[in-house]
């Protein structure tokens, strides 16, 4: 079986669910040009608990976890067939870890925003790892490693977050220009997406001693996805940017792909 790539994809406003834009248009491009999954693991910025937890239902509903958007935004479904036996194999892979097997939650915006793009049909098996945020960067790099076994199993990670994601800051005049802490920020994520050295030592990993990721991510929750990814990655193995861009001065549009 052919190993999947595993995706951080930075999602930005709920509105590129509604819109063509050039992020879109490469989320798209990638659900028609990579290996079709068998199903898929997304890990989004807006399931953050305390704890960990998998979604375990059969029919997950769609969550819009947001506001002041247009009805049609609200209007949108993602009925992807969720899958309790893959949600059993991740509550396996991540022990000791206690995961609890989720009936209440489903699919909110950060995950079916992306995969509306990717697979709009909706006819891949689809769960949701949540992201507990009581613990360090660290502890989620670990994470991505273990569930890295499901790349060999036909499972597609997908995590979904922005690296940079400062809703205080953002401009919505001069939006064009991005602040110097957020593009600096955004650099180093890209100076060293392709490290290869002791996870310990990981510069993403000890991210916050930038100098800029205070501003750059006041909560942690729209980072630590993409720890999952790179935490999920072999040794040598390649890692591509399918797209990337600054949104509204304090927004990364960064995406990382590995494999």
């Amino acid at each position: 079986m052919t190993r999947m790539p595993a995706l951080f994809l930075g999602h930005g406003s709920p509105m590129n669910v509604l819109e063509d834009n050039r992020y879109t248009r490469v989320w798209q491009q990638l659900g028609e040009t990579l290996p079709r999954p068998r199903a898929i693991l997304a890990i989004s910025a807006h399931w953050y608990t305390r704890g960990t937890a998998v979604t375990a239902m059969s029919n997950p509903r769609t969550i819009h976890d947001f506001g002041g958007f247009p009805q049609a935004l609200f209007d949108v479904r993602y009925p992807a067939p969720g899958s309790p036996a893959l949600a059993q194999r991740v509550i396996d892979l991540l022990a000791p870890v206690a995961v609890q097997a989720d009936q209440q939650w489903g699919f909110d915006h950060g995950s079916w925003g992306v995969l509306a793009k990717m697979y709009p049909q909706a006819d891949i098996p689809l769960i949701q790892l949540s992201i507990d945020g009581t613990q360090p960067a660290a502890w989620h790099f670990a994470l991505g490693r273990k569930l890295a076994a499901l790349r060999d199993e036909g499972v597609m990670l997908v995590a979904s977050g922005n690296v940079v994601h400062n809703l205080r800051m953002i401009r919505w005049q001069g939006a064009e220009s991005a602040y110097p802490w957020a593009e600096s920020f955004n650099q180093f994520v890209r100076d060293n997406l392709d490290y290869e050295g002791e996870a310990a030592q990981h510069p993403l990993v000890n991210y916050q001693q930038h100098e800029g990721a205070q501003l750059a991510n006041p909560t942690p929750e729209h980072y630590l996805p993409l720890l999952y990814i790179l935490g999920a990655r072999a040794e040598g193995e390649a890692v591509s940017i399918p797209v990337e861009g600054m949104e509204m001065g304090s927004i990364s549009m960064l995406s990382v792909q590995v494999g």
